[in-house]
């Protein structure tokens, strides 16, 4: 755990700010500037633009208590986190191209909260702890504030800056700045995008504070150099030079360090050897950025400025920045020292010939990345965390595990994978927590999942598919109200304890889930007027199963109506049949008396023209009216 106290000495800026300014065009751009605290988007005196607060997952504002302190809008409002949401809060800044990218924060006190109660907390980067403030805080910093920086590897689109809560106290941040850097740069090899570069130390020789934010000269990843008047342990006998022209080879990819850099140097003018006395913890590894550029004008040739390099007593280097590079020319060179035993790093330069001369030095502690969730796992539980509606007094932010250092979010167990690469779910414990939404069915992602306990909530909806897993062997969701049927997934051969009782579940139970208490495991489903079809539980209904009404009754069902729906057709083709051949469209007994009377009409007709033909063969011809 890094010291803060020796941190931030190296970052403490009474009434400047380190805001960025990116005037010059550069290849990699995206970069967010956010007024912790602050209401509304402005533009600084350095031309830097800057976003109202946002992306925080909870916490209130405040204002300092003594903003005419401050020269700068963003270093007089914060945003800090009471422990009664959380003991983790964090900035999640959303749709970050994956990359390298300069952070820088600025946290202050100054008595906002009228306690004179300096915070206690903890802030990681991407899963990784970074820095960690203790209270008290000194003077100078609680009052003044402090800035810290680092670069780091993002390789999802979020990028989150967290903060934990140590005894009661609550984390506290004024700004926050996101800039995006060459991919390359300050490359450790196979460890570059493992490991995060934390800054002890950005120092600038024979010069005074400069960079964005103090001045308007321009360093593309946004950093700020500050004197080196302060480390010197041999400041008595140094003189500082500046040079005559431009140096040449600077601003160049990957590191882009900037001109001014190489404009001013520190040069031994009597004693035995140029030194810098570094605060860092001990136990760390470190990367040293060396920066000479040969501006004194007396030095014509090779071999007039030789100097032996010692960091802690190794020699690690002689140095005739003449020979390497010429003059007014930038020269860089980097080294790593490994395991340090004391809290100073020292950098002496011993003349070989002529004086020593440097004009920079970087410094930065090299931290491991840690181990994060796996991002199936992550995209799970922030699902179950929207559907479980979860308070935000449980502190469900940022990654559910990391870091290790960090307890897990609050009711969550995590371990290690097998191979050790990375951090899963194993239980998670949130009952009687007045829980009112669903499960996700994003669960069926943890799995590993060994525990679950969602009992006594209100908690509804019914039971995903993707419950249960291989490695599931406790599931408590007794007393709660989910309806539906028992997914076939939590058959699992694993289970010892299933506690579904008092919900509203239906349907028949299968076999395989009641065995588990046959076979000295636990399971309790009373309470579930719906379910049925195991001992101590009513019979189901003919053609009754899991979900209701079985494939078998369903099937009889539709055999029964296919049979209705055919005699209907038979019996409508036979009626339409019998009316295509009967066109009397009477009543059975209205049909006999009409053939009755068909039958005396035909008969009377007969008897007339019989008596017609009798009448013409006598001779007489009847006259009938037209009527």
């Amino acid at each position: 755990m890094m010291s803060l106290i020796l941190l931030l000495l190296l970052y403490l800026l009474p009434t400047l700010s380190l805001s960025l300014s990116l005037s010059i065009p550069y290849p990699y751009n995206f970069s967010i500037h956010i007024d912790c605290g602050g209401p509304t988007n402005f533009t600084d005196v350095f031309n830097t633009s800057w976003v109202f607060d946002r992306y925080y997952s909870g916490g209130a504002t405040a204002v300092v208590s003594e903003p005419l302190l401050f020269a700068l809008q963003q270093e007089k409002t914060l945003r800090f986190f009471p422990n009664s949401g959380g003991k983790k809060n964090c900035y999640t800044i959303k749709d970050v191209p994956p990359g390298k990218y300069f952070l820088r924060t600025f946290t202050v006190y100054d008595n906002y909260d009228g306690n004179a109660h300096s915070p206690s907390f903890d802030v990681a980067v991407e899963g990784t702890l970074v820095f960690s403030w203790r209270s008290p805080w000194t003077e100078s910093i609680s009052r003044s504030g402090a800035y810290s920086d680092l670069f780091v590897s993002i390789s999802d689109s979020d990028a989150d800056i967290c903060f934990y809560s140590i005894a009661t106290d609550s984390p506290v941040i004024a700004s926050l700045e996101l800039i995006q850097v060459d991919p390359d740069a300050y490359n450790l090899g196979n460890a570059s995008n493992s490991s995060i570069l934390v800054n002890y130390g950005r120092i600038s020789s024979g010069s005074g504070q400069w960079g964005p934010g103090f001045s308007n000269d321009t360093d593309r990843f946004g950093r700020s150099w500050q004197s080196d008047a302060d480390l010197l342990s041999t400041a008595d006998k140094i003189k500082a030079i500046s040079a005559i022209k431009d140096v040449i080879n600077v601003d160049k990819e990957p590191n882009y360090f900037p001109l001014k850099l190489y404009q001013t140097a520190t040069i031994l003018v009597g004693g035995n050897y140029l030194e810098y006395e570094l605060p860092v913890d001990a136990k760390m590894d470190y990367l040293l950025w060396f920066h000479f550029a040969e501006i004194d004008v007396s030095v014509t040739k090779a071999g007039q400025r030789v100097f032996d390099v010692f960091v802690n007593n190794v020699n690690v280097s002689r140095v005739d920045i003449y020979k390497s590079v010429g003059s007014f020319a930038a020269y860089d060179w980097s080294y790593v020292v490994k395991n340090l035993t004391s809290t100073l790093l020292r950098i002496r330069l011993v003349p070989v010939v002529g004086s020593p001369a440097i004009c920079g030095i970087e410094n930065y502690a090299i931290v491991p990345a840690d181990l994060q969730t796996l991002p199936d796992q992550v995209v799970a539980m922030q699902a179950l965390k929207e559907s479980l509606r979860v308070p935000d007094r449980m502190g469900w932010n940022g990654d559910p595990c990391a870091p290790t250092t960090w307890d897990a979010w609050e009711g969550v167990t995590c371990h290690t994978t097998k191979d050790e690469s990375a951090l899963v779910i194993s239980q998670i414990d949130l009952g009687s927590q007045v829980l009112k939404g669903y499960i996700s069915d994003q669960i069926s992602l943890l799995s590993n999942l060994v525990s679950l306990n969602l009992s006594t909530n209100a908690l509804g909806g019914s039971l995903p598919e993707g419950l249960g897993q291989n490695s599931l062997v406790k599931l408590d969701l007794s007393d709660n109200k989910f309806t539906g049927s028992i997914p076939d997934s939590l058959t699992s051969s694993n289970l010892q304890l299933v506690l579904l009782n008092d919900n509203k579940l239906d349907g028949r139970v299968s076999e395989e889930l009641y065995s588990i208490g046959v076979h000295g495991g636990v399971i309790d489903l009373s309470g579930n007027k719906g379910l049925c079809g195991v001992p101590s539980l009513p019979d189901c209904p003919l053609f009754w199963g899991k979900d209701g009404l079985s494939t078998g009754g369903k099937v009889a069902i539709g055999l029964s109506c296919l049979f209705v729906f055919c005699l209907l057709l038979l019996v409508t083709h036979a009626c339409i049949k019998r009316r295509q051949n009967d066109y009397d469209f009477s009543f059975p007994h209205e049909l006999m008396s009409l053939a009755a009377k068909r039958n005396r009409y035909q008969r009377q007709k007969s008897l007339m023209a019989l008596e017609m033909e009798s009448q013409h063969a006598k001779g007489f011809i009847p006259t009938y009216s037209s009527n």
